[in-house]
């Protein structure tokens, strides 16, 4: 509990709340967020809220992508058209896509490993952390909100789910990637093709390089919104615990703080 009061002895911090957002760490499944990773580049370590090593990665392999145009000679294998393949893809670049996309999926992996570490530790130590953060533009706070809630907002419009959690600035890169795949891609003019029963033209206007990033931000978004509505949650209510322990815990009597700190 001393640790708690003297916030000059602690070493590691489980959460910062500011105007844009709340970051925060927790425990995490490694091959979880390789996995992400492995889906995207940067959606691992967007997870983590290692946000400036995300939005990098995943403008670089948007850019890498592009310009070798492996998404159209993935589909075209998929197809089982093989040279329809390798007539896509260009050479010049292939060499910068994979040690990067390799390194993202072996970053995401160690990192969660050293923040699952810190987590162990920083619960020991109890740190203190903000909880309310209020300025010029906006204001922010701890708060118990809905998982579910969260989910669906992100299933009507990806970046949704995130304003939710007032994660401003990741909700506004992800609504903007949204805009730009969604259009490139002709994604809603082929369902309104398909919604009033011309096939052949919904099918015509997909750019197919464009729509295969969809799924994985779609998907994400909603993965992501969800995961960090019940992380908040349990940050709130460890605030909570706190607070009541200070400050209503019987004189000279220890309670416990009631929750296995690994």
């Amino acid at each position: 509990m001393n640790n708690f009061r003297n916030p000059e002895r602690n070493r590691r911090y489980l959460a910062h709340v500011s105007m844009v957002g709340t970051t925060q760490i927790h425990l995490r499944n490694p091959y979880v967020i390789a996995g992400w990773s492995m889906a995207f580049p940067g959606f691992g370590h967007l997870l983590l809220n290692k946000y400036l090593r995300g939005y990098a990665l995943i403008i670089w392999e948007m850019y890498i992508n592009q310009k070798i145009k492996l998404n159209l000679a993935m589909i075209h294998t998929f197809n089982g058209d093989f040279q329809a393949a390798r007539d896509a893809l260009d050479p010049t670049y292939m060499s910068l896509y994979i040690p990067v996309y390799l390194f993202a999926i072996w970053d995401s992996y160690r990192t969660t490993v050293d923040l699952n570490r810190a987590y162990i530790l920083a619960k020991r130590e109890n740190a203190p952390y903000s909880k309310f953060d209020i300025g010029a533009f906006e204001i922010n706070y701890l708060d118990k909100r809905k998982p579910w809630l969260a989910a669906v907002w992100s299933m009507a419009i990806p970046s949704v789910g995130q304003l939710y959690l007032h994660r401003i600035i990741l909700a506004v890169f992800i609504l903007a990637n949204t805009v730009i795949l969604i259009g490139n891609s002709k994604l809603l003019l082929a369902i309104h093709y398909l919604i009033i029963g011309d096939l052949k033209a919904s099918n015509s206007v997909l750019e197919a390089q464009w729509l295969l990033y969809v799924p994985s931000f779609y998907f994400f978004t909603i993965y992501d919104s969800y995961i960090n509505s019940v992380e908040n949650n349990k940050l709130f209510e460890d605030d909570l615990r706190n607070f009541l322990l200070q400050n209503y815990q019987p004189a000279g009597k220890l309670i416990s703080m009631g929750r296995n700190p690994d």
